[in-house]
């Protein structure tokens, strides 16, 4: 861990711990507030991966996956009102995702830092966040993976519901993960602009 990296780690356990947090609260009927939070993460690594190189960008990585193992070891102590907050699935399903998706993330950013300065955020964040929203509500909710752990009681997940309340039936994680990958999608786009203003500034005065 070096000084210039430091302001990155600090920033992707904050947002891990705020994912992990504010993924209690509801937001809708489909998304929960985690579902805002958690995508800034990428946006973490793109900056750190552009400024300081993939050395640096996957020690942040690797920090975001400790910091998210240690809440869900908290989360699967924490009774709720059906059962603990962070069930096994959960908990595996979260940080596979996350260190897959992260570190692919930090592979396709490598592959095409040459080009538009737009382009390597852009198409990395995108095919990272897509992973990890098919990794982890498959892991931690499709009933065809109930081996992981069969004492996780998912059957709420495989209710049949249009999807997103008017399309096609499907089984309601289903609905829950198309709606976590749009709003992916769209802090992807968005995310550009202070992606740009930061890596700007940050180059310009290191």
């Amino acid at each position: 861990m070096t000084r210039n990296t430091l302001p990155g780690i600090i920033a992707m356990a904050a947002i891990v711990v705020a994912s992990n947090v504010l993924v209690q609260f509801l937001y809708g009927q489909w998304l929960t507030y985690g579902a805002f939070t958690y995508p800034l993460a990428f946006l973490v690594t793109d900056v750190m991966n552009r400024v300081y190189g993939t050395a640096a960008a996957r020690r942040v990585v690797l920090v975001g996956f400790g910091v998210g193992l240690v809440c869900s070891l908290i989360g699967t102590q924490i009774m709720g009102e059906f059962g603990p907050l962070v069930t096994v699935r959960i908990a595996i399903g979260s940080g596979l995702a996350f260190l897959v998706a992260q570190l692919l993330d930090v592979s396709i950013f490598a592959a095409l830092r040459g080009g538009t300065w737009w382009r390597a955020p852009l198409v990395s964040t995108l095919i990272g966040g897509t992973l990890d929203t098919a990794l982890f509500f498959s892991v931690a909710f499709s009933g065809a993976l109930s081996f992981i752990h069969p004492a996780t009681d998912v059957s709420w997940a495989a209710e049949m519901l249009p999807l997103l309340g008017s399309g096609p039936v499907a089984p309601l994680w289903v609905s829950l993960a198309v709606a976590d990958w749009a709003v992916k999608i769209g802090i992807a786009l968005l995310a550009l602009i202070p992606f740009r203003f930061l890596t700007s500034r940050m180059l310009r005065t290191g």
